[in-house]
């Protein structure tokens, strides 16, 4: 029972704001988003958000097609043998 009573104490020491301070990256994504260098933003990033783009692009596609396609499917009469 005492170490019942002892979990929110040390939940509070765990999380309190003697616990390592993380580092402002904001200013450095600021400045690289807003420089002007003809990419457009979903470029500026580097190759993770280009291959990031491509993938959810060639998803889509291909996702719109399947659909397409069995739309095409569904509307067709079926064969009676």
């Amino acid at each position: 029972m005492n170490r019942v009573l002892k979990v929110p104490v040390m939940l509070h020491r765990a999380f309190s704001s003697s616990a390592r301070q993380l580092r402002n990256k904001v200013p450095e994504a600021q400045k690289l988003f807003q420089e002007d260098n003809g990419l457009p933003v979903h470029i500026k990033g580097g190759t993770s958000d280009v291959l990031l783009y491509r993938a959810t692009m060639t998803l889509t596609i291909a996702g719109t097609c399947y659909s397409l396609y069995w739309l095409l499917v569904a509307s067709m009469p079926q064969r009676k043998p």
